[in-house]
């Protein structure tokens, strides 16, 4: 999973233009500088990368199990759709 994880952040990074290492766990797509047409961009990338539907109402996470809320959150979310896809 620790390649799942590194590829991630590779993503979030060079969605956000920032040096992989700005992208920590406890970071949410705001402290990014991430907007919102950008994160659905990098949903979009990460859907692409993975081969994974990320659930369209994401963005409420008393709606969906998919947290958008921090960093860590979706690369756990991402973790999860993979294991469940293979």
């Amino acid at each position: 999973m620790t390649e799942i994880r590194n590829r991630i952040r590779e993503i979030i990074a060079e969605q956000a233009m920032l040096d992989v290492s700005e992208v920590t766990d406890q970071s949410s797509p705001e402290d990014l500088g991430i907007d919102s047409l950008g994160l659905v961009e990098s949903i979009f990338a990460l859907e692409s990368e993975f081969d994974i539907t990320i659930p369209f109402n994401a963005n409420e996470p008393e709606e969906s199990e998919f947290d958008i809320s921090s960093m860590g959150s979706i690369i756990a979310s991402v973790e999860k759709l993979v294991a469940e896809k293979a």
